[in-house]
């Protein structure tokens, strides 16, 4: 390599990009019906807001703006906002939509990697004389030209603080004077003053649990996180654990993009029952009816089973997983309906049940993940 070429080389940055499709499901039913734009759309369910039991899987930003959010009831978002329009789930339109983004984002040539259907990590070795929120600009006129979808991009030189920063770009939060609307970039030089004072459930990854046994050691901000000793840490959680969240809190994490495509290691299945499940032979035909289900798109996709899961959910949430690994690995209906039946035994089924699901475990495919 020539003096000219080694220097181009050192003169490379890593940068990893995270790309949020904003309020995707709902951006994807405005597209294809223009008049409901600007109007609060709830998607989820059967798009009855009378379903009990069915949640909310995206609010459109008018319907947060009165408290609607994911995860949240359909009936209860009914309530806080009676003149939404309901919509139900449309997997096959947000596959196409989600395929439609993800090819536009390869065509720049960087490694992209899925993260599901309304974000991808892009990772770009970028000249130091180039400006990375460029090409998050490209990115969001690329996407909007081509898709009518907007999206959000935070840039950063890893995963996690490229994700927090993404946070930062959505519509209706302020980003920083530097950067455009939509874009907003976390680096070593302003992570601890623009997430110093912050509560530490603000780091993606660390959740209520985890903050709330930090709150018992007395660290409730992301400074004070990232200033506690790591013997603590790892006394309190674990030496895996404890070491990742100091990491985090210091605003690091994983740098790198795989562009490889991604590769289920399981599939599953849950219902959530209109009217809680007391008799034993019903709950016995659920499962098997979720097993057969969940193992009919496996062999659709040639892979086979190693494991098998049931998770039973009670009339008062109590939630529980079981999981038994095959003797051998493979596709036998039977066996893996009785295998699921066998770990439902291991419940004491003396309450109503609310929730079942069954998941089946992957052997890797050829190659590996």
């Amino acid at each position: 390599m020539g003096e000219l070429g080694a220097q181009a080389l050192w003169q490379l940055t890593q940068w990893i990009l995270h790309v949020d499709l904003d309020q995707f499901q709902a951006a994807v039913e405005v597209r294809r019906n223009p008049e409901l734009d600007g109007l609060p759309i709830i998607v989820g369910g059967n798009g009855d807001p009378t379903e009990p039991r069915k949640v909310v899987t995206c609010a459109s930003y008018p319907a947060r703006a009165f408290g609607v959010h994911a995860g949240m009831p359909l009936r209860t978002a009914a309530r806080r906002c009676p003149d939404a329009v309901f919509l139900p789930l449309d997997t096959d339109a947000y596959d196409a939509a989600s395929e439609e983004v993800m090819g536009l984002l390869r065509d720049f040539g960087h490694p992209v990697e899925v993260w599901g259907w309304d974000e991808a990590y892009v990772g770009a070795e970028l000249n130091r004389s180039e400006d990375p929120i460029k090409l998050a600009e490209q990115i969001r006129e690329v996407v909007a030209a081509g898709t009518g979808l907007t999206c959000s991009v935070g840039i950063s030189d890893n995963k996690q603080r490229a994700k927090v920063a993404t946070g930062f770009g959505k519509p209706g939060r302020t980003s920083g004077a530097d950067e455009a609307p939509g874009i907003y970039q976390l680096t070593e030089s302003n992570w601890m003053a623009v997430m110093g004072d912050r509560e530490v459930d603000a780091l993606w990854g660390v959740g209520p649990k985890t903050a709330k046994k930090l709150a018992g050691l007395g660290i409730t901000t992301v400074a004070d996180l990232a200033a506690t000793d790591a013997t603590l840490l790892t006394s309190t959680f674990g030496p895996t654990t404890g070491l990742w969240i100091l990491l985090l809190a210091k605003g690091g994490g994983d740098a790198t993009v795989s562009a490889q495509p991604w590769v289920a290691r399981s599939r599953s299945h849950v219902v959530t029952f209109p009217e809680d499940l007391t008799q034993r032979a019903e709950i016995d035909a659920a499962v098997v009816d979720l097993a057969r289900q969940t193992l009919a798109e496996i062999v659709d996709q040639g892979r086979v089973v190693t494991r098998v899961g049931v998770t039973v959910r009670t009339k008062t949430f109590f939630t529980r997983t079981k999981i038994r690994k095959l003797a051998t690995a493979g596709t036998d209906g039977d066996l893996i309906t009785q295998t699921a039946l066998q770990l439902l035994d291991q419940f004491e089924l003396d309450r109503p049940v609310r929730l079942l699901g069954v998941r089946l475990e992957l052997a890797p495919p050829p190659g590996g993940y």
